[in-house]
């Protein structure tokens, strides 16, 4: 049975009640029933057919990809996008959909605002979910990331890069080790660096932003 299908099923079960035997069936309009608890929206989307989260992130990369959508609306398809994402198991669920190569390839769009958008993303899906950090790390995306961080223009972008890198080195170890053979040296400390010491972290993180904040004055 699908499963929401079958959340549906527990829900309908749940609230349902015997009057005969409720204590609370009564003629009395001051007691009230209890209310149970509140239906499952995916579960509602499986009876009614209305759009999976798969089916929003599916169709808001699409929008963000599209020729024909102006860039405001990409922004708006970005947003939502963003949100759908900080929920784990839709995070999860861009590998199944195909959505990390398009959003990693954002990363290099011309426009600015896109660039940020995808970094952000980035930073959303990997922070504290090892299998999304695992996942960056294949599809080779830390080096572009590194790059943003301290070459970008633009110093919005700038930061959501360091934020997405900061989200993927923590706790981390394959994705700290990445970072650090790609950083220059005076921001990549020498030797090693344990992905579960957050103060090392920190101070590889805090190099960044200081590089981001000298080449905005």
């Amino acid at each position: 049975m699908d499963p929401g299908m079958n959340q549906l099923l527990k829900w309908s079960i749940e609230n349902s009640q015997n009057p005969s035997a409720d204590p609370t069936s009564t003629t009395d309009p001051k007691v009230e029933r209890p209310s149970g608890r509140p239906i499952n929206a995916e579960a509602l989307n499986s009876l009614f057919g209305g759009p999976s989260d798969a089916d929003l992130m599916k169709d808001s990369m699409a929008a963000i990809l599209s020729p024909q959508i102006a860039l405001g609306n990409k922004l708006v398809a970005f947003d939502n996008f963003e949100q759908l994402i900080e929920n784990l198991d839709n995070a999860n669920n861009m590998e199944v959909l195909g959505l990390w190569s398009p959003l990693v390839q954002l990363l290099k769009s011309d426009e600015a605002e896109l660039r940020k958008y995808a970094a952000w993303c980035v930073g959303t899906a990997v922070q504290n979910n090892a299998k999304a950090q695992e996942r960056l790390l294949a599809v080779d995306a830390i080096p572009v990331l590194a790059r943003l961080s301290i070459e970008d223009s633009n110093e919005l972008v700038r930061r959501k890069a360091i934020y997405a890198l900061s989200s993927e080195i923590r706790n981390f170890q394959p994705g700290l080790d990445a970072a650090l053979k790609t950083l220059p040296k005076g921001i990549a400390p020498e030797g090693a660096i344990d992905a579960g010491d957050m103060e090392a972290v920190d101070r590889v993180i805090e190099q960044l932003r200081e590089g981001s904040a000298r080449k905005a004055a």
